[in-house]
């Protein structure tokens, strides 16, 4: 199984493709400088226990913080990622 997590701008989310497929996405609100407030996460049934999200989320925050970025995770999933996985603990704001 190939996975693939890509920000689509557009549609304000980050998306994990996985096999050429969308298999879930992370959604922001409309960027502040270099703050993503993330609002929701959903993984397709087709793919949820296994560790796609996970991924999804994982992945998400190495591109921000690849960028410089930071994040507000008002989305329940990705801030109990972020409890879990202190080393992410740095990108956390309450700043948008």
């Amino acid at each position: 199984m190939s996975s693939l997590v890509e920000d689509n701008p557009a549609k304000r989310r980050f998306e994990i493709l996985v096999d050429d497929a969308l298999a879930g996405f992370a959604a922001y609100e409309q960027p502040q400088g270099e703050v993503l407030v993330f609002t929701h996460t959903e993984v397709d049934p087709r793919f949820q226990n296994m560790g796609v999200g996970a991924e999804l989320i994982r992945r998400t925050l190495d591109q921000v913080r690849e960028r410089g970025g930071r994040v507000v995770p008002q989305c329940r999933f990705m801030a109990g990622f972020i409890d879990r996985h202190p080393e992410y603990s740095a990108l956390v704001t309450d700043q948008p």
